[in-house]
Parts: structure tokens; C-alpha cells; sequence
């Protein structure tokens, strides 16, 4: 191979898919363009930077995203690797420190003598696949205006944008503790060992925040319709919108807390989760907003504990790019039109090739590399089963029947149905987990046979 594999964009998605590559044995060129060219929310110019939320989800096996995990796992995710190696307390979730998170994958990719980092603009996808032996788009949700408008060129009226949403985070040492417990659902809120704090609302508190956070100055002065907005990431002021007490039946639901103060459950409940190992930040779970900064200090300061709350970061709102995936990609994410017309292999991975999620960005970029692996070998790649997590998404995502596409992650309702129907819930999950495991080891054993296997030493 003459030429290297480029792989725009060092998110999640990218990262993976150039260690996945460079850990074959394959060259490649991962091109980046911050800090050239910063966007709207990040903060560094680190690889994998996570500039939502710190949480990978849960780790419950009996999951979908704990399936999806046991896919990375088994996969050889090296991001995966880095997520445990860093992770912070979150109950059965796995959250991260994500400073120490994304030193460690950019670490990994500057040290690897099979792979060049290029700080610079992609602006032509044609330009890029002259001199690549491959091309893998992974450019994620703040795909470049310029690049945008040259894929357009392969996705006609296709390619779209709405928008997403971040939380704010707030610095530990300004929050009132005395005000604040330490509980994770469903614990015992005296050991004191829960890994969230909590910050409770009486009745009287919930009702006058809510006044507020409805006619709080929003930075973009519109009403979001859902076709525009992601419902995982609807901002809190949108969804109190729906229904004065919308948030108390979702975000800030008190189910499974006890305030230690009154000894009962909270009328409603803020839970905050560590940004870092040291817990010196904490993320505002579920409170993603179009507020302006001086009204989410002002709205967000009304929090039971938060009255004196500095921000670290306060939340944000961006455009969000992605392909209408039924229409132009297949299930090995690759991208047909431009794959034909220039002559290169194009592949696309992450949230651009329309699907949600960190763990499924690290996956996407995962199964893109040994796509292009396979393609550059001249085999192919063994189909991903349905009945794993991420081939469940796949077959939704790439599938021509799925119409009025909107990015979707890993869930139960979107798996084939289980031959024996189960009524209960838990029984059925796990029935899905255990469908998954048998097939996810079929597909391994398949791609070591193919020779698409990381090698042992990885």
C-alpha cells in the first residue's frame, strides 16, 4: 500500500478507527483541524475531547449500552481501555475524567509510528482521497461549513442540521453541602457513599425555579420542533415547556432518593456527577439549554445547594451534522457516491454517519477500520450480526425502510425480536444480552478466520 489511510476528524469515532488501523499494521493520516479551526465547544486542541456530558452510560451487562461495551471489550477498543483506565465514580455507569481521557488517546495516537496527525481543514473530500488509500469521514456533529457544503455534493438535499445541546458544569467548592446529599438511587442515603450529589426541591422551590426556567432568554429565540432536535438532548427549559411537571417525571425525577434531612423523598431532585477523579467539577445531569450565561447563572443559582455556584462551563447549544445513513451509507458505513465517483473507498464513522452516542462513536470507528481493513485486503468483512448491540443499529440506520431518519443510539426497540416473546422485562433483557454474547463471539471468531483480528499483542 502506497499510500496511507486519511481519517478526518480526531473525535471519538476517528481516534479508534486510526489506533484500530495503526494497530493492524496499516498507515494512516488522521487530519484535525483544531485548533486551526476551533469550534463552538471545544475547549482544547486534545483528541477524543467528550464536550457533552462525561458519561459513557451504563455498564450493566443486561443493557443495551452494557451490551454495546462488551462489544468494545471484546472488540479491543483501545478508547474503551482509556474510558476504564480513567474512569470516576457514577454509579453502574461508566463515567471519565475526560482531561485525563483525552490525554491518553492523544497520547496513544502521537506516540504510534504508523500514524501522522495533520492540524489542518479538510475542505474537498476529492482532494483528500487523491493521495489516501482510503478515506474514513469522521468529522462528527461540527462537520466544518466548508466541508459540509462539498459533501453536499454527494448528498444532494440529503445531509441535514439541527441542533444539540451540553450541560453546564459547576466547581465543587461553591456548592452548599449541607444542602446537597450524597445518594445514588435506590442506596441507603446514610453510608454516604452514593456517587451523586443530589440536590433536593420541596414543592414551593420546584414550582418558582420552573417560573423561571420557562421565561428565562433562550440564545437562540425560536421553539424547537422535534424533527430539528434530538429528544436525548432536549434542553430543560424545552422539555418544562411540555408540562410544568415534565422535568419532575424525567430529569429531575425523585425516584429512589430519600433526603436525609426529612427522611422522605424529595418533590423533585438535581443530581450532579463528578467531571474528575478528584471530584472538583460536577455536570448537571440532563440540563443541557439554550439559556444565556447570565440566565443560566441567574435560573441555575435558584437549585437547592447551587445558590453561590461558580460554572466551570456553562452549557451550550451547536448545529449537529449528520447523513441521512438509509439512504447513502451501507452497513459496512460505506458512503456509495463518493466511494464510486473518486475511485477511493469512503467510509463514514460517528455521529455524522447518523447515529448518537460516545460508546457508539468509539464502535462506528471500530467497525469502520475493519471495513477498510478488509477492503484493503481484498476479503470481506464478515457481516456484524443483528443480534449484537451495534448491529442492531446498524441494520435501523443503514436499512431502507427506516424513513424520517433521526440519530438513534443503541436500545432494546430497535433488536430483532427474540424468538421466545418474554413479558418481563428483566427476563427479556437479559435474554437479549445473552443472544448478543453467542453472536458477538460467531462474528470474532469470523474475523479472526478473515485475518481482520487485532493482532495478539493487542
Amino acid at each position: 500500500m502506497s499510500q496511507p489511510v486519511t481519517i478526518i476528524g480526531g473525535g471519538l469515532a476517528g481516534t479508534e478507527a486510526a489506533l484500530q488501523l495503526a494497530d493492524r499494521g496499516i498507515a494512516v493520516r488522521l487530519v484535525e483541524m483544531r485548533p486551526v479551526t476551533p469550534t463552538p465547544v471545544h475547549k482544547t486542541d486534545g483528541l477524543a475531547e467528550l464536550v457533552c456530558s462525561n458519561s459513557l452510560k451504563s455498564m450493566k451487562p443486561d443493557s443495551a449500552a452494557g451490551m454495546l461495551k462488551g462489544e468494545l471489550d471484546v472488540l479491543g477498543s483501545r478508547l474503551y481501555a482509556f474510558a476504564r483506565a480513567c474512569a470516576v465514580p457514577a454509579g453502574g455507569a461508566l463515567a471519565v475524567d475526560r482531561t485525563a481521557f483525552s490525554q491518553m488517546a492523544s497520547e496513544a495516537v502521537e506516540n504510534h509510528s504508523l500514524i501522522e496527525v495533520q492540524r489542518r481543514e479538510a475542505l474537498s473530500l476529492e482532494e483528500e482521497a487523491k493521495k489516501a488509500a482510503a478515506v474514513i469521514l469522521a468529522t462528527g456533529p461540527l462537520t466544518s461549513d466548508a466541508l459540509a457544503q462539498d459533501l453536499a455534493r454527494y448528498t444532494g438535499e440529503e445531509h441535514l442540521a439541527f441542533y444539540d445541546a451540553a450541560a453546564p458544569i459547576v466547581m465543587a467548592d461553591s456548592l452548599n453541602t449541607e444542602k446537597l446529599f450524597r445518594q445514588s438511587r435506590y442506596e441507603d442515603a446514610d453510608d454516604g457513599q452514593g456517587d451523586y450529589l443530589n440536590a433536593p426541591f420541596n414543592k414551593e422551590e420546584y414550582d418558582a425555579f420552573i417560573a423561571e426556567l420557562i421565561n428565562a432568554d433562550r440564545v437562540i429565540m425560536r421553539d424547537f420542533e422535534t424533527k430539528e432536535l434530538f429528544q436525548a438532548c432536549q434542553p430543560i427549559e424545552e422539555i418544562a415547556r411540555k408540562g410544568h411537571d415534565a422535568p419532575r417525571y424525567g430529569t429531575l425525577k425523585p425516584v429512589g432518593l430519600t433526603d436525609p434531612r426529612t427522611g422522605r423523598r424529595p418533590w423533585a431532585a438535581v443530581q450532579l456527577r463528578a467531571e474528575d477523579a478528584q471530584g472538583q467539577s460536577y455536570n448537571l445531569v440532563g440540563f443541557q439549554t439554550n439559556l444565556t450565561f447570565p440566565e443560566q447563572r441567574r435560573v441555575f443559582r435558584m437549585i437547592p445547594g447551587l445558590e453561590e455556584a461558580e460554572f466551570a462551563r456553562y452549557g451550550v447549544m451547536h448545529r449537529n451534522t449528520f447523513l441521512d445513513a438509509p439512504r447513502l451509507l451501507d452497513a459496512n458505513l460505506r458512503f456509495d457516491a463518493p466511494s464510486r465517483e473518486l475511485g477511493t473507498p469512503v467510509h463514514v464513522a460517528g455521529q455524522l454517519a447518523g447515529t448518537e452516542g460516545y460508546c457508539e462513536a468509539i464502535r462506528a470507528g471500530v467497525h469502520a477500520a475493519i471495513a477498510v481493513a478488509a477492503e484493503l485486503a481484498g476479503v470481506d468483512a464478515p457481516a456484524l450480526p443483528e443480534e449484537t448491540a451495534y448491529g442492531a443499529l446498524m441494520a435501523y440506520a443503514t436499512s431502507p425502510l427506516t424513513t424520517d431518519y433521526q440519530p438513534s443510539h443503541v436500545n432494546f426497540g430497535i433488536m430483532k425480536p427474540l424468538e421466545q416473546s418474554l413479558r418481563n422485562k428483566r427476563e427479556r433483557y437479559a435474554a437479549y444480552a445473552a443472544r448478543g454474547a453467542i453472536a458477538l463471539a460467531g462474528y470474532a471468531a469470523q474475523l479472526a478466520d478473515a485475518g481482520l483480528a487485532l493482532p495478539s499483542e493487542h
